[in-house]
């Protein structure tokens, strides 16, 4: 859990400092979501001029996400496995119960 929470500290700060040099470089002024062309100052030194506002949005909350590792990955699919299974006998050993009930009561 260390890592996870340094990583996740790392990247607080990272996003805090990348806020503070978009403020510094617009002046202050606070925007809200726009639909602009335009992106961000800093994509625009790397030649994305034209890029919708919305898709460096989308990109940039995809940076955000805390991806799970392979551990992780693997313990959860086999909870989902599991569980699947467990309410597939449910399911499969409600339909033979009403099965059986139907063609003792009411086919007879």
């Amino acid at each position: 859990m260390g890592r996870a929470l340094r990583r996740q500290q790392e990247r607080a700060q990272r996003r805090q400092q990348r806020q503070q040099q978009r403020a510094a470089a617009t002046g202050g002024g606070g925007r809200g979501p726009s639909m602009s062309v335009s992106a961000p100052a800093g994509d625009a030194r790397r030649g994305r001029r034209w890029v919708p506002r919305w898709i460096a949005d989308i990109v940039s909350e995809l940076r955000k996400v805390t991806w799970p590792n392979r551990q992780e990955v693997g313990y959860l699919t086999l909870v989902v496995v599991i569980v699947s299974l467990f309410f597939g006998a449910i399911l499969g050993l409600a339909d033979l119960g009403f099965g059986w009930l139907i063609e003792n009561t009411v086919l007879r």
